[in-house]
């Protein structure tokens, strides 16, 4: 589990086939903080994502990506010279800063626009519309592995579908989605508790709750 609060910009050294059919990924990636304490079988959130490493060097580890997260997310699109948001796993004595996280990635988004403000930046996304239903006003959002909270968000069956979120300096600073341009997608996942209720109602609509 994460919390969504990105504890440095990492950087992609490699991403290289990890088989012959190309269905998975190597990707080794440069953080001094998170690889710190890393060990073989911890994980490491990479832009949202949850990945379990499978080697370490002095400021770098190593993770498996594996089909399902690169049709899931972005991390196919990625470079060598790439940042990337990264968190450790969550520690169970410590303080939940964001919100809960599993690194269970849900999908994609594109930015459409960014309107600077004062001392923020509201960014606005396309909303798929698979992912509508887990969006409203205030809940929380993560957004290549940043916790967010969505400070709006479209009407349900508009003609464009869309939600924002605004930035404060700390996060346009510490974290890739301050310098991301209109057209780029990022990695969504919705949050965890939405999804069980649409579960729980879906099962008690079909009469075996």
């Amino acid at each position: 589990m994460f919390t969504g609060i990105v504890e440095e910009l990492g950087e992609v050294v490699s991403l290289r086939p990890a088989t012959d059919t190309g269905e998975s990924l190597l990707l080794t990636v440069r953080g001094p903080r998170v690889s710190s304490d890393a060990g073989h079988g911890d994980s490491i959130a990479v832009n949202g994502v949850c990945l379990t490493v499978v080697d370490r060097g002095e400021d770098t580890f190593t993770a498996d990506v594996m089909k399902e997260s690169l049709d899931r997310s972005c991390l196919g699109a990625l470079v060598p010279g790439s940042p990337v948001n990264l968190e450790r796993a969550a520690r169970a004595d410590g303080r939940l800063g964001g919100h809960i996280v599993q690194g269970h990635v849900d999908g994609t988004a594109p930015l459409i626009s960014r309107n600077p403000g004062d001392n923020w930046d509201v960014l606005r996304f396309g909303l798929p519309a698979r992912l509508s239903p887990y969006l409203v006003e205030k809940g929380s959002v993560t957004l290549d592995g940043t916790s967010l909270t969505v400070s709006a968000v479209s009407a349900p069956g508009a003609a464009e579908e869309y939600f924002e979120v605004s930035l404060i300096p700390e996060t346009l600073r510490a974290t890739t989605l301050g310098a991301l341009a209109v057209g780029a997608a990022v990695n969504v996942e919705a949050d965890v508790i939405a999804k069980y209720v649409e579960r729980i109602a879906a099962v008690a609509a079909a009469g075996r709750g």
